[in-house]
């Protein structure tokens, strides 16, 4: 009670123009006190002279002369060692929003009014506590963008919605440039879009309960991971440790295997976890952001924040780990083969290497991509060209293994696979699953040599292969290349080949390309992708490409 009481007496002896303690406080003809400079300066150039306060005018500039006894209780005051303003008199800093009432140095408002337009500091917001019109007044945080509800063009305010222009609009605009068009209340609109946002709200939420059972699954995998490996490296010691005059080099090479299809399992397995982990946070982030809009009082804020600040339509997440996690194998084969080899003499433990040998086994990671074109062929897949598909620009031949572009349309039958518009493309009749390989010639000119999903789009530029995410195309031209997924183009350097080799790895997710002169292969563009749905091969072509026999 006593703090107040100084409070008091304080502001009794402050002047109403720099709100600080009086300095050569002078008092004018109406009873009111200001500093000498303070009052000076508010006439100076004013043809008419008022009080600040009381607005009583004078017709002649009052004569100022120094208060005696105001300026000795000032000085009293100041004894009290209360120079520094009190905790609540806040003035304004260069982030915070200013009293627009206050004159001189103006406090800090504590709460803007939507109907009046006018920030107030918590002495002249009383008046909307005790007047009963303005209490009816929108009272919403301090906001240095109301003059952002005003209507430019017809100083009014902003309380409609144009839904067709998406902007918020005066009474006076719904009646001029945006007449007959869908407008609502500003609040009927902030309630639709509120409920949108709440929508995706709970959309990402979802996300971020997802995704944290996922990453939970992968760090059980990775523990299942290093307990299969650890358990198959303890039984090839064991086994390699009677065999160990004769197979003391066989054994240090499998146990070095087997750690290496740990690292590699483990660091994909971590990887998906981290990228999990990276989403999860920005979920956060934008979930966080949209909370914070949510809270916005003023609707004309909330509603010219909002396309900005809305994510856009949520995507399904980059990576599905619970696709990539395979049933884990112990290593059993291996353990049951060095049994069987411990047995035997050895040559006939040099017989069955190849059985025993990791490398060999599918457990954890797929083999290692072929290294020679002999390699390749081994994976070699025979693919044909779906009639149903071509585009009507394109002549099919050779057993529907070629497509030629032609000068003018075919009369295929009407059929849903089919390419249609302007781009001359074909998907095979083969799916694509596992290992394959093949190969296309092409002649003349540009080439697009492609895989996509079954489910590509048939019409517009998102049917063209690499200008979605449902197709991977390395585009062919005499002297260049360049690979396309997602609309995404990238640059590749090799050797100019008019014959193409396609690689797939379905399960590890591998695609390769390869430029083949002769036996040589070049590795062009080399990609790493968790493939959903199996593949089709395919072509777009401005002149002629054959899928070639390999056997």
């Amino acid at each position: 009670m006593a703090q107040r009481g100084v409070q008091l007496d304080r502001e009794t002896f402050s002047c109403s123009i720099c709100l600080d303690l009086l300095k050569d406080p002078v008092t004018i003809p109406c009873g009111h006190s200001y500093c000498m400079d303070c009052i000076k300066h508010h006439w100076d150039g004013e043809l008419i002279h008022s009080c600040p306060q009381c607005r009583q005018s004078f017709t002649l500039r009052p004569v100022l002369l120094k208060s005696t006894m105001l300026a000795a209780l000032v000085e009293e005051l100041k004894k009290t060692g209360l120079q520094a303003a009190p905790a609540d008199l806040c003035y304004a800093g260069a982030g915070d929003v200013a009293c627009d009432v206050c004159t001189g140095r103006k406090l800090r408002a504590c709460k803007s009014c939507l109907v009046c337009l006018v920030s107030y500091c918590e002495k002249h917001l009383q008046r909307h506590y005790d007047v009963a019109q303005l209490k009816k007044h929108k009272l919403v945080e301090p906001s240095k963008k109301l003059q952002e509800n005003i209507c430019s063009r017809h100083d009014e305010v902003k309380k409609l919605f144009c839904r067709t222009d998406q902007q918020s609009i005066c009474s006076l605009c719904s009646v001029d440039e945006h007449k007959g068009h869908d407008t609502v209340s500003a609040a009927a609109e902030r309630i639709e879009r509120q409920r949108e946002l709440e929508g995706s709200r709970l959309n990402i939420q979802q996300r971020i309960q997802d995704g944290e059972k996922e990453v939970k699954l992968l760090h059980r995998e990775v523990k299942a991971v290093n307990g299969s490996t650890d358990k198959a490296v303890e039984n090839s010691e064991k086994t390699f440790t009677e065999l160990i005059r004769l197979v003391q080099k066989r054994s240090s090479d499998v146990k070095q295997q087997l750690r290496s299809q740990q690292e590699r399992e483990v660091s994909r397995v971590r990887e998906l976890q981290e990228k999990l982990e990276q989403e999860i946070s920005e979920l956060k982030r934008r979930d966080a952001e949209l909370e914070l809009l949510s809270h916005t009082e003023d609707h004309n804020q909330f509603l010219l924040s909002y396309p900005s600040s809305l994510p856009a339509p949520l995507s399904e997440a980059t990576h599905s780990s619970s696709a990539n996690i395979r049933p884990l194998s112990y290593f059993e084969d291996v353990t049951a083969a060095l049994s069987a080899v411990r047995d035997k003499l050895q040559d006939v433990l040099r017989e069955e290497w190849t059985h025993v040998s990791p490398t060999e086994v599918d457990v954890l990671l797929p083999a290692a991509e072929p290294t020679s074109r002999a390699g390749f062929l081994k994976y070699s897949q025979e693919v044909t060209l779906d009639p149903n598909t071509a585009n009507t620009w394109l002549l099919l031949s050779e057993g529907s293994r070629k497509a030629t572009f032609m000068g003018h349309q075919q009369s295929y039958s009407s059929h849903p696979d089919r390419f249609t518009d302007y781009y001359a493309q074909v998907l095979s009749r083969e799916s694509l699953s596992g290992r394959c390989y093949w190969e296309v010639e092409r002649r003349g000119g540009r080439v697009f040599v492609a895989v996509a999903y079954k489910n590509i789009s048939r019409a517009g530029d998102e049917s063209l292969f690499g200008l979605n995410d449902k197709s991977w195309s390395l585009e062919c031209n005499q002297n260049s290349y360049s690979f396309r997924y997602n609309s995404i183009e990238t640059p590749v350097s090799g050797p100019p080949s008019s014959r193409v080799g396609v690689y797939l790895d379905h399960r590890a997710g591998v695609l390769s390309f390869y430029s083949i002169v002769s036996e040589t292969m070049t590795l062009l563009h080399r990609v790493q992708a968790t493939f959903t749905q199996p593949l089709h091969a395919g072509v777009w072509l401005c002149e002629t490409a054959e899928f070639c026999k390999l056997k």
